[in-house]
């Protein structure tokens, strides 16, 4: 999270709590890769390099409001079999605790990912419900989501949330480069 008087600024200092401002972030869809590992958020900053392009999948939001709870975050829905690819989400959102905004960010990630897969659910029922149909049906294997959320500050200064997704080269036990997401970034 970052609070400044200025909105830019106040961006800047949630990506410096992220731990990434000093790389140039480009934006992608939503496609989790196929066999990337899920890193941890020190492991995966130990991956990168300043002024690296680095692809990620991420949200903001940002308000001057006084006492204004705001979220962002990013949802992933990752396959049973490791040569298919999984789907990652984004939602920001304005008085959404962030257990709320997360739920939706990984219902949308799992949901994107179930109708690639053939799995029939119905669109209308709550998110729990939708969940257990998922994982029984044994085709999706894990979904997660990772969230900020903040109260505005209470002066009217820029209060902005930020969590994201990166996408890190690494080399495994045997020597060889993988792909890594390391969707444990917020801020």
């Amino acid at each position: 999270m970052g609070v400044h008087k200025e909105k830019l600024a106040s961006f800047e200092l949630a990506l410096r709590d992220a731990g990434i401002a000093y790389c140039n972030l480009v934006l992608v869809s939503s496609i989790y890769p196929p066999g990337a590992k899920r890193v941890s958020k020190e492991e995966g900053l130990k991956l990168l390099k300043p002024g690296e392009i680095v692809f990620c999948v991420y949200d903001r939001e940002s308000s001057n409001e006084p006492n204004r709870l705001v979220a962002a975050s990013v949802g992933c829905a990752i396959p049973a079999d490791p040569d298919q690819h999984g789907y990652l989400s984004e939602h920001h959102s304005f008085g959404e605790t962030e257990e709320k905004a997360g739920d939706y960010a990984e219902d949308l990630a799992a949901s994107m990912l179930a109708t690639t897969l053939g799995i029939e659910f119905d669109s209308d029922t709550a998110w729990d419900e939708r969940e257990q149909i998922f994982k029984m049906s044994e085709k999706i294997v894990r979904t997660s989501n990772i969230t900020q959320s903040a109260i505005g500050n209470k002066d009217g200064l820029w209060t902005t949330v930020f969590a994201a997704a990166v996408f890190a080269d690494y080399e495994d036990q045997s020597g060889m480069l993988s792909g890594a997401v390391s969707p444990a970034i917020q801020s």
